[in-house]
């Protein structure tokens, strides 16, 4: 008890089984140390990601619109369909 609050040592439990604080570190089953600042930016890339595929997804489809040929719309009025004779009836 005494090492966990002079010297900030911690195992973790639960789901951090294996995981462990050590001074300001945060230490891996596997003996990685993982400082604050790099967690905090670790952190920040992981939400930032989703923002980056969501623009990505948005430019592709935009690229897509331009390319695709556009469509054409033709107003005809009704007297001048039947005028022509194309009117069926």
């Amino acid at each position: 008890m005494q090492t966990q609050e002079t010297k900030n040592h911690f195992n973790l439990n639960g789901p951090w089984i294996g995981w462990r604080v050590r001074g300001r570190d945060l230490v891996s089953p596997e003996g990685e140390r993982v400082n604050p600042e790099r967690l905090r930016g670790l952190l920040w890339r992981d939400e930032n990601n989703g923002r980056v595929a969501a623009a990505r997804s948005r430019k592709a489809a935009a690229e897509a619109a331009r390319e695709r040929q556009p469509v054409k719309v033709v107003v005809v009025s009704l007297g001048e369909y039947r005028a022509n004779g194309l009117a069926v009836g």
